[in-house]
């Protein structure tokens, strides 16, 4: 019999973790294999297009796009992280994944997710020193500026990790090893332990929330000073270019914050975990298949550089 959350009841501690997954017959999981196999060979492909492009093109040799290439990295890595084992997981009839796999997967993940989360704050602030600055522009993001900028949204996506990984797996799974989920997350964990788990919903809800608190100011602060910057230029094609550029930023910030903050940072989040599957799946694939082409649609040096390595390359 397994035990109870309060512990009433003998405990019997777990080597390995199930993840349940969704739902559903043969069919279902055909289907959802199919999907899930569609978004990730688009995320895979999309985002190693934008690092060969940026990479390879002299013209993108920029502080914005060193950044939007090091989001494409984000984005490829934390999706592999993730759907590899999604895929396996659909016709396997065990879907185990062993105490250590599960906190792997888990720490990986959420240093690749608050790593981006920072790398977009950081981004917003590249465009108002690019807009509102721009005679300072090229000595304040010189390149050992961005490195740094860069690995300092690692150092902070690796101390998010850390506290919430071995918080996390210092709580006793007692009650049950089915994991209702396609990964391992905090949420759906924490509805396994059986002992207190308040301290980790308080760390889950908190440093999300600063999170996003933190990166929704900065962007807010820099485009507030961008739109102003912009409504004093005279040239009308360059508002349309700088419009184009923030757009495409606005558009990748209000996707990713909006999802984590319903998966993370409100109140019920933890126990209802059905919305959390569906929204997992969209900042798991969703997010880092549309950002490539938020980005590369909606920027004309972006489509010149495709076009010029396609003209070198067909004319090898």
């Amino acid at each position: 019999m397994p035990p109870h959350r309060n512990g009433n009841l003998s405990m019997v501690y777990f080597q390995d973790f199930v993840l349940e997954g969704f739902e559903g017959g043969l069919g279902t999981q055909a289907m959802l294999f199919a999907v899930f196999l569609a978004l990730y060979m688009m995320t895979v492909l999309g985002n190693l297009t934008m690092i060969m492009v940026i990479t390879l093109d002299a013209h993108l040799h920029s502080p914005m796009y060193f950044f939007l290439k090091n989001l494409s990295f984000l984005d490829l890595c934390y999706s592999s992280v993730i759907t590899p084992n999604a895929l396996v997981n659909f016709f396997s009839p065990s879907k185990v994944i062993t105490f250590a796999g599960c906190a792997t997967q888990l720490f990986f993940f959420s240093l690749l997710v608050t790593t981006e989360g920072f790398l977009l704050g950081v981004m917003a602030y590249d465009r108002f020193m690019a807009i509102c600055s721009p005679l300072r522009y090229p000595i304040t993001m010189c390149h050992s500026a961005c490195t740094r900028l860069v690995l300092g949204t690692y150092c902070g996506g690796c101390l998010n990790s850390v506290v919430q990984t071995s918080f996390t797996f210092r709580l006793p799974f007692c009650s049950s090893n089915h994991i209702n989920h396609f990964f391992c997350d905090v949420p759906p964990l924490l509805q396994l332990a059986c002992g207190n788990t308040a301290i980790n919903e308080l760390l889950l809800f908190g440093i999300c929330g600063i999170i996003i608190v933190g990166v929704t100011f900065v962007v807010l602060i820099s485009y507030g000073y961008i739109t102003v910057t912009i409504l004093r230029m005279h040239s009308g094609a360059g508002r349309r270019k700088v419009f184009s550029t923030c757009g495409s930023h606005v558009a990748a910030v209000t996707l990713f914050v909006g999802t984590v903050f319903v998966m993370y940072a409100q109140p019920g989040a933890i126990e209802s975990m059905e919305q959390g599957k569906v929204v997992s799946v969209f900042y798991t694939l969703v997010i880092p298949m549309l950002n490539p082409l938020i980005y590369s649609l909606r920027n004309k040096d972006v489509k010149e550089a495709l076009w010029r390595l396609g003209q070198k390359y067909t004319a090898m």
